[in-house]
């Protein structure tokens, strides 16, 4: 008679356990979201002559979002951002040959971002670290972004950052033989709506 108690306290614990588990999974589950070729990317910068921009659409995203029971973003787990360097382009075909050239673009052709931790900090803040990858130089990056769940249930991340180009080993691009020249600090924004 003692086994048969025994043996239904555990099989009641082994259910208890169980339930909780699946209710864990259910209240903070993870789901991926994507978009490829479907961002809007923006680089400014300063120069002699006048502020510049340089624009981009092409590159994919891949982010992995925890909800809560209620659809809330309780974390972001994972995050890798892809975009062929080449693929920014400004006004100026000129401008754009020598932007590749300080990308280094013959030997990296890729811009990337791969999340190391987030951390959701209120009011649809998102306070992401992790590697960033430009013109083949890889350093530790903290990028703040906001998020919005929309009513189709995609999200809408947006975000900037400010990149000194000397930390990558890039010089400054420079046009007219040298009498134009780019100032060191650059801007890049980021917006984008990612799908599951």
């Amino acid at each position: 008679m003692k086994k048969i108690k025994n043996f239904k306290e555990r099989i009641g614990i082994i259910l208890m356990t169980m339930l909780l588990l699946m209710i864990a999974s259910f209240t903070n589950a993870q789901v991926k979201y994507s978009t490829k070729d479907d961002l809007n990317l923006l680089v400014s910068g300063t120069s002699t002559l006048h502020d510049w921009d340089m624009k981009a659409a092409k590159g994919d995203c891949v982010a992995v979002f925890s909800f809560n029971a209620g659809g809330d973003v309780t974390a972001l787990s994972s995050l890798t951002v892809n975009i062929p360097a080449e693929a920014l382009k400004s006004e100026h075909s000129g401008m754009d040959k020598n932007a590749y050239k300080a990308l280094k673009t013959d030997k990296a052709p890729t811009i990337s971002y791969k999340l190391a931790s987030a951390t959701i900090v209120g009011n649809n803040t998102i306070k992401c670290t992790g590697k960033l990858t430009i013109a083949g130089a890889t350093r530790d990056a903290e990028i703040v972004a906001t998020y919005k769940v929309n009513a189709d249930k995609s999200i809408s991340v947006s975000g900037k950052k400010n990149i000194s180009m000397k930390d990558f080993n890039m010089e400054p691009p420079s046009f007219m033989m040298g009498t134009i020249k780019t100032g060191n600090d650059i801007v890049l924004k980021f917006d984008v709506t990612l799908r599951k």
